[in-house]
């Protein structure tokens, strides 16, 4: 970790050398008369070691805390139909397919997108702008970064067994299915895309948005692990100059093939249901957003739990639905940006991510322990498509140790 930190550091004095002296490529790549289109990204974050594992990702790398690059193409292949594609990189441990799929533009008059394979995300503001310019900050919202304990390959047997693991997402275990520890699943997933169909269809104020895909928002994925299939939707509408409105949906199933076999309960559905809603809005120098998550899972729990209590039903009348637990997540965040001189801006970010109770052997506790966060900080522009950004960000966690944890970090980005 030590050698990652020193080539971050030197990484970001060579970028900002760079960018001083204004010879940064500012504009995407092209050829073929514009059918062949380059672009990428780098961003190197500095920031000291996050013991308590806020920041940690599904990556097994701290967010504020490591050195990424990304390269996206796209192909032209007709006028209405083009292949794009995206790679990326984590700390040069390994490079990673992100995107992957073709679009498809039916109708050359109408406002209408069909994406196939690795399609861009249905769900939420967020996810679409997670490696832009367009997060104020360097830390990521708890929604869509923060990891839960619950795995869709792991299951707990009983209540005690899931409230063992609360607020230890970043190294979570269960008996049922896969045993080896392994990270959590965050409410939303935003560094990784799910694989299935999209089509976007455009009007003057509304954009309407809808996807079939593989994996869940907690969980995506390139195949299918469970029979299963995800709906999801997104609904978007500018009733105002400078005001946005969203609404997003997705359901589908959650927990792997493997796990639920072993948690021998049947053909009964253990799903994720995601709810959200984000405004933004903006005038003058401000820019002000809002957003909630509400994710519910269903999941097997053979220790016999039912809508948070105890179930102790004598065995005539045990069905599948005596062993399904149902937990509940929602996270709410609201942040503000102001632009007070040419290139500089400052920003600040206020979070809660809570859980609904369960009842264990010591009483009713959340599933997970609630976190808040706060987060400030401010970026320049050091040109166009280069900006150096700073924050300080506080958290705090419902558990006995690992509760509390402060950081400053560093962040240099750059794209073309």
């Amino acid at each position: 970790m030590k050698r990652i930190f020193a080539a971050t550091v030197l990484a970001s004095c060579g970028l900002a050398g760079v960018a001083a002296a204004q010879t940064v490529p500012s504009e995407p790549v092209s050829f073929g008369n514009g059918r062949v289109v380059i672009g990428g990204d780098a961003a190197v974050s500095i920031s000291p070691e996050d013991d308590a594992y806020f920041n940690y990702s599904n990556y097994d790398h701290n967010t504020l805390r490591e050195f990424r690059l990304g390269m996206t193409a796209q192909v032209r292949a007709t006028e209405r139909i083009s292949v794009l594609g995206e790679l990326r990189t984590e700390n040069i441990d390994h490079i990673s397919p992100y995107a992957l799929y073709a679009r498809i533009r039916p109708f050359p008059t109408r406002r209408l997108d069909v994406q196939i394979g690795r399609i861009p995300p249905t769900f939420g503001r967020f996810p679409r702008q997670a490696y832009s310019r367009d997060n104020p900050l360097i830390g990521y919202p708890l929604a869509y970064q923060y990891l839960t304990s619950l795995r869709a390959d792991a299951l707990p047997a009983t209540a005690d067994e899931l409230l063992r693991m609360r607020g230890r997402g970043w190294r979570s275990s269960f008996t049922v299915g896969n045993t080896t520890p392994d990270h959590g699943v965050p409410l939303v997933n935003s560094l990784s895309w799910d694989t299935g169909v999209q089509g976007t269809m455009s009007w003057d104020r509304v954009t309407v948005t809808g996807a079939v895909t593989n994996g869940t928002e907690s969980n995506p994925r390139v195949s299918d692990d469970n029979g299963g299939k995800q709906i999801a939707t997104r609904v978007s509408v500018q009733p105002l100059p400078g005001l946005s409105i969203g609404s997003s949906f997705a359901k589908g199933e959650f927990v792997s093939r493997h796990a639920a076999t072993a948690a021998q309960l049947g053909d009964t559905s253990f799903s994720q249901r995601a709810d959200g809603l984000d405004i933004e809005y903006s005038r003058s120098h401000w820019v002000a957003r809002a957003d909630a998550v509400l994710s519910r899972w269903r999941l097997p729990m053979i220790g016999a739990l039912r809508g948070g209590t105890p179930t102790l039903d004598p065995p005539s009348t045990v069905t599948p639905e005596s062993y399904v637990a149902r937990l509940r997540a929602l996270a709410l965040s609201i942040e503000g940006r102001y632009t007070f001189l040419p290139g500089a801006y400052v920003a600040a970010r206020a979070e809660h991510l809570g859980f609904n109770r369960i009842t264990g052997s010591n009483g009713p506790q959340t599933w997970d322990a609630n976190v808040r966060r706060f987060e400030i900080g401010g970026g320049y522009y050091l040109q166009r498509n280069v900006i150096a950004r700073v924050s300080w960000q506080y958290n705090e966690r419902d558990t006995a140790r690992f509760n509390r944890g402060r950081f400053v970090a560093a962040q240099l980005l750059f794209w073309f």
